[in-house]
């Protein structure tokens, strides 16, 4: 009876360790796919920014063609 209980006390063990090193393995699989997304959000943010302050560019642009026009529209008329 003790060579059995011995075996199934290691085969226990041996079970525990492959529970236990499969979770890790999760938890870092877990881990880099945070990271991989954070550093996502990161690239999206930069060229929300980037096309953000090309449209206020381009708006600004279109404010000084118009505001351009209106003073020589104002002018001409006199």
């Amino acid at each position: 009876m003790n060579d059995m209980t011995q075996l199934l006390h290691s085969m226990e063990q041996g079970m525990r360790l492959q529970n236990r090193a499969k979770a890790e393995r999760r938890a870092a699989n877990a881990e880099q796919e945070k990271r991989e997304f954070q550093e996502k959000l990161a690239r999206a943010a930069a060229s929300k920014m980037e096309l953000d302050g090309m449209a206020s560019k381009v708006k600004g642009s279109q404010d000084a063609v118009q505001r351009d026009q209106l003073i020589s529209m104002m002018m001409g008329g006199f």
